[in-house]
């Protein structure tokens, strides 16, 4: 299962998921990348997995960002 397989998947089972990225993808990519700065901080300071940590530096990127975009659809 791909990286993009896998994120889509858990944001289908939970909504507040599915809401953050439909929003975090939508933005600018330099929006998104100072967005995404600032999760980052907060979240290495909350000591989570290294894999959270990837998918934010993953969605950082523009292709990324729009094929979840693609499969999710546009923010409520």
């Amino acid at each position: 299962m791909e990286t993009v397989d896998v994120i889509v998947h858990i944001a289908e089972r939970d909504a507040g998921i599915a809401r953050t990225l439909r929003e975090i993808c939508a933005l600018d990519g330099a929006v998104r990348s100072c967005a995404l700065d600032l999760m980052s901080a907060h979240l290495r300071a909350q000591a989570v997995a290294p894999d959270v940590l990837h998918c934010l530096e993953l969605l950082r990127r523009d292709d990324f960002a729009r094929r979840i975009a693609e499969r999710l659809g546009p923010p409520e």
